[in-house]
């Protein structure tokens, strides 16, 4: 059954992708492609979606999409130095006008005291610079995924509106 959310906000920001005349890019660590299966779901997609990047690990979180290392040991893939770093080198390896990156721990397992289960940052870049939103979800995996993609596209569109 599909996400009536998800579904919703990946067709209002198709719409303001085009009206804006904006091409996307997306970078995913924790959801794993569900900001980009959100988006591709929609028809009419590919005029304004360039593709994304599954981050998973630290080293093609590095060589993909270009995090420095330096920055990876200081404050962990985990943070917002490198969700912004994600959304930044998304925008310009892919060559797109908007970025948004997704990086957390969903859970079960992974978690710490400094960085607990559900704690997830979303990062957005564009030419006017960028930012990242921290977020902590109390979920299960499932819902800590969900919650980070649905959190992703409010923030891509918001910044798309502006």
């Amino acid at each position: 059954m599909p996400d009536d959310r998800k579904t919703d906000l990946a067709t209002r920001l198709q719409a303001a992708c085009l009206a804006h005349g904006m091409r996307l890019a997306t970078v995913e660590s924790c959801t794993g492609g569900l900001v980009s299966a959100a988006i591709t779901a929609i028809p009419g997609s590919s005029g304004y979606y360039l593709g994304g990047l599954i981050t998973y690990s630290d080293a093609v979180k590095r060589d993909l999409a270009g995090v420095p290392q330096a920055l990876l040991d200081a404050h962990g893939a985990v943070s917002a130095q490198v969700a912004v770093a994600l959304a930044d080198g998304a925008r310009v390896r892919l060559g797109a006008d908007i970025a948004v990156s997704v990086t957390g721990v969903a859970g079960p397992d992974g978690g710490s005291e400094a960085k607990p289960v559900g704690l997830t940052y979303i990062g957005v870049a564009d030419a006017r610079g960028a930012d990242a939103r921290r977020y902590l979800w109390t979920g299960d995996r499932a819902a800590n995924q969900h919650d980070s993609a649905v959190a992703a596209l409010e923030l891509v569109l918001e910044r798309v509106g502006q």
